[in-house]
C-alpha cells in the first residue's frame, strides 16, 4: 500500500532534523528543470508563478541562490501547509516515521515523487505551470509514467490523499480501475455531498497521522479512521472510493 498527498506552497528550510536525509529519485530531471528555470526571464517566471509582486522577487532571487546539495531539510518536515500542519510529523513515533518513509510519497512538479526523509530545498513550481521542459511541452509530459513507477512499482493499491492536480499524474497509469482508492470527506448538503477544501486538507493530515501511528496495511483497517467528526460510509463507496462525511452538520 502507498499514500500519495500533494506538496505545499509553503516551505520552511530546517536541517537540524535528526533524521538521515536521502536523495531524491529523480535527482538528475530536477536539475533538468532548475536549469530550465533559471533560463526564463523575471517576467516569465512572474506569470509561470501567477503570483504578487513581492512574491515573484522574493522567489526569483531563492531560485538563482538555490543548490541542491545544501541546507536540505526532510521532505516531510519541509512541507508546511494545512494537511502538513494537521499530520504533524514532528510528533510521530519512531514506528510512524519507519511507516511513513515506506508508504508515505509527496508528488512534486519539482522533484518528481518524494519519500519522507529525502532532502530538499524550498522552490515554487505546481505540477499544472506551464513550463517547456526539455521536449516536453509542460511538466505532466516531462514525467509521463516515470512517477507512477516510483509510487507503486509492485501495482499495489494507492491511497489518493492529493489534489487532482497531482493526482492525475499516477491515476493515469494505474493497471486497473481499482489499484488506486479515491478518499472523500464530504458534507451532505440537500442530498448532496460537498467538500469543504480546508476541512477536508485538515482531515487529509490527520488521516496520513491515523496510518502512521495505527500501522494501517488494510482497507479495512482505513475506514476505522473517524477524526474530525468524519465517519465512513459504506453505502456510498465503492472498491475505488471510500467517503468519509461529517456527522456534526
Amino acid at each position: 500500500m502507498k499514500i500519495i498527498i500533494s506538496p505545499a506552497k509553503k516551505m520552511v528550510v530546517n536541517p537540524d532534523d535528526i533524521v538521515e536525509i536521502t536523495r531524491p529519485q529523480y535527482f538528475e530531471q530536477t536539475q533538468t528543470i532548475l536549469k530550465t528555470l533559471r533560463q526564463l526571464s523575471y517576467p516569465e517566471l512572474k506569470t509561470l508563478w501567477h503570483c504578487s509582486e513581492q512574491l515573484a522577487q522574493k522567489n526569483y532571487q531563492q531560485l538563482q541562490q538555490i543548490d541542491l546539495t545544501k541546507q536540505l531539510t526532510p521532505a516531510l518536515f519541509a512541507y508546511s501547509g494545512i494537511q502538513y500542519q494537521y499530520m504533524a510529523p514532528d510528533l510521530f513515533t519512531g514506528p510512524a516515521f519507519n511507516y511513513a518513509q515506506q508508504h508515505l510519497r509527496i508528488l512534486s512538479g519539482f522533484y518528481g515523487v518524494l519519500r519522507p526523509f529525502d532532502g530538499v530545498v524550498p522552490y515554487r513550481l505546481e505540477m499544472q505551470a506551464k513550463l517547456s521542459v526539455a521536449d516536453s511541452q509542460n511538466l505532466y509530459a516531462f514525467w509521463q509514467q516515470r512517477l507512477y513507477d516510483a509510487v507503486a512499482p509492485t501495482d499495489e493499491p494507492i491511497i489518493n490523499l492529493a489534489s487532482q492536480e497531482y493526482s492525475k499524474c499516477i491515476a493515469k497509469y494505474t493497471t486497473s480501475p481499482k489499484q488506486m482508492i479515491d478518499i472523500v470527506f464530504g458534507h451532505l448538503i440537500n442530498g448532496k455531498i460537498k467538500t469543504r477544501a480546508t476541512l477536508a486538507k485538515m482531515a487529509r493530515g490527520q488521516m496520513v497521522r491515523f496510518m502512521a501511528e495505527n500501522n494501517v496495511q488494510s482497507i479495512e483497517a482505513l475506514q476505522a479512521f473517524n477524526d474530525f467528526n468524519y465517519q465512513y460510509q459504506p453505502e456510498l463507496s465503492a472498491e475505488n472510493k471510500l467517503v468519509f462525511l461529517n456527522t456534526a452538520d
